[in-house]
């Protein structure tokens, strides 16, 4: 829960000093009928079964109803996760040689098909999702579209390829956003808000550098969120040769970092699990609140009228 007016949380102050108050003159009270009154005369006006809280529980009461009006007063909203109605994701996933290191196992590259079908069980079904694949070039494998069947088959037929093109993975993703925007546009709609999601080692070899992606990025306002898949210590192996093929974590972490995205590590499977619930809760969903005040009105005004009605009931008086 969280305060839409939250400077008026303040006043919560004079309510605790109301209520400092009220117990230091119980008490006062307490020490001054001690004093000045004879202990037989005590007796014979105190009651046999001291019923002290027949006058403690309405201030009490009422106090709670003050407290309660305060946070009235502070506008109190509750946060819920909406689905995105309108949204495109990209998933750009690099299938480069790399990606069949068994440092992430089975291999990277199963470990990203899982973690990839993972992410399109997580957003909600009206959000448009497409696929690109990258090695030595990228390629659009579905353009942006409901159809969760279809990127499922398509991430499920993803092959090996030589070489590394991570800039070109973004480029041909923010080529589809672009496609759909304008088809959108066409409608007479303004186009719906992008990300790309890539997966990858980190490792460019070939095609444009991540920097000039990154900056075409940032020029049409699509964030980048980055997976970095492997160890340090990953290999590959090659004819019967183990060639090191450490992950580049400071070259994803720097394109998340330039086009405002999230940096993620997976180094296991039930990691990568992990990160892609969270991913998927946070590019699928945005946060709304909503008002709750009303809730606080009538739970003071409850209050106000059962203080009320014990101060009538045990004095005969209203507070």
């Amino acid at each position: 829960m969280t305060f839409l007016a939250g400077h008026w949380l303040w006043l919560l102050l004079v309510v605790s000093a109301l209520a400092v108050a009220y117990i230091v003159l119980a008490l006062r009270r307490k020490v001054y009928a001690a004093r000045f009154a004879s202990a037989g005369l005590l007796a014979s006006v105190l009651p046999r079964r001291p019923q002290w809280w027949r006058r403690h529980v309405p201030a009490t009461v009422l106090l709670l109803t003050l407290a309660t009006m305060v946070f009235a007063l502070a506008r109190p909203a509750r946060a819920d996760r909406v689905p995105r109605e309108r949204a495109t994701i990209m998933l750009a996933i690099d299938v480069s040689n790399s990606m069949a290191a068994t440092d992430i196992p089975p291999n990277r590259l199963e470990s990203a098909k899982q973690g990839a079908e993972a992410f399109v069980n997580q957003l909600p079904p009206r959000i448009n999702l497409g696929l690109v694949s990258f090695a030595g070039s990228a390629a659009v494998l579905v353009p942006p579209t409901t159809d969760r069947e279809t990127v499922r088959s398509s991430i499920h037929s993803l092959q090996l390829g030589p070489s590394t093109a991570i800039g070109e993975g973004i480029f041909a993703s923010l080529q589809a956003i672009t496609v759909l925007g304008d088809q959108v546009t066409a409608d007479g709609q303004t186009p719906p808000p992008a990300a790309i999601v890539l997966l990858s080692d980190g490792e460019t070899q070939r095609g444009r550098p991540n920097s000039e992606a990154s900056q075409a990025a940032v020029s049409v306002r699509v964030p980048v969120d980055t997976i970095a898949y492997g160890t340090p210590d990953g290999t590959l192996d090659v004819g019967g040769q183990q060639l090191p093929v450490p992950v580049n974590e400071a070259a994803l972490r720097e394109i998340a970092r330039m086009t405002g995205g999230s940096y993620h590590r997976a180094t296991s499977g039930d990691e990568l699990r992990s990160v892609y619930k969270k991913l998927g809760s946070s590019i699928g969903y945005r946060t709304e609140f909503h008002e709750i005040t009303m809730w606080f009105v009538g739970l003071s005004l409850c209050l106000g009228l059962t203080a009320t009605a014990l101060s009538l009931a045990f004095s005969s008086r209203i507070p």
